[in-house]
């Protein structure tokens, strides 16, 4: 892995290059629908409602990226399921935080609920290294890019 794409234009940013490998739709529905345990393509197709051929091509990028592995579950005729990886499974805190802003900013009411224990699940973001809660207010930004600054290229 390389720590910037030149083949991305605009600000050096991780989160442009995780985009470029998971931001499409049914990428991150399919990574989703996995981590709900559902792990046969019919499945995913169904769940996602993605068309059959889009899902194809999202899971063999996102077996590209080292995010999914196939697994064969038949020989004959020869089918498979799709597994997350380490990789796919640090996904889960993104998909979380897509459910929770689209719990409050995209739909009426919630068609379901994430929980934790005995109660609604209330994501929070928590630095390991001093265990507080970050708020936007606290968070600064280190530009390492060379040529950049915080308000874009340098000179």
């Amino acid at each position: 892995m390389t720590s910037t794409n030149p083949a991305l234009p605009g600000r050096p940013c991780s989160a442009a290059a995780a985009l470029g490998l998971v931001g499409e739709k049914w990428a991150l529905l399919a990574v989703r629908e996995i981590s709900l345990g559902n792990h046969r393509f019919d499945a995913l197709v169904r769940n996602t409602g993605a068309p059959r051929d889009r899902l194809t091509a999202r899971l063999r990028a996102l077996e590209e990226a080292g995010v999914v592995e196939r697994r064969p579950y038949s020989e004959r005729p020869p089918r498979f399921e799709y597994h997350l990886t380490q990789a796919g499974r640090d996904l889960n805190p993104v998909i979380r935080a897509l459910i929770t802003w689209g719990d409050k900013w995209a739909v009426d009411e919630p068609p379901a609920v994430l929980r934790h224990r005995d109660h609604a699940l209330e994501p929070a973001l928590v630095c390991r290294c001093c265990g507080d809660e970050v708020t936007q207010g606290e968070v600064e930004l280190e530009v390492r890019a060379p040529g950049w600054s915080r308000s874009g290229p340098v000179g």
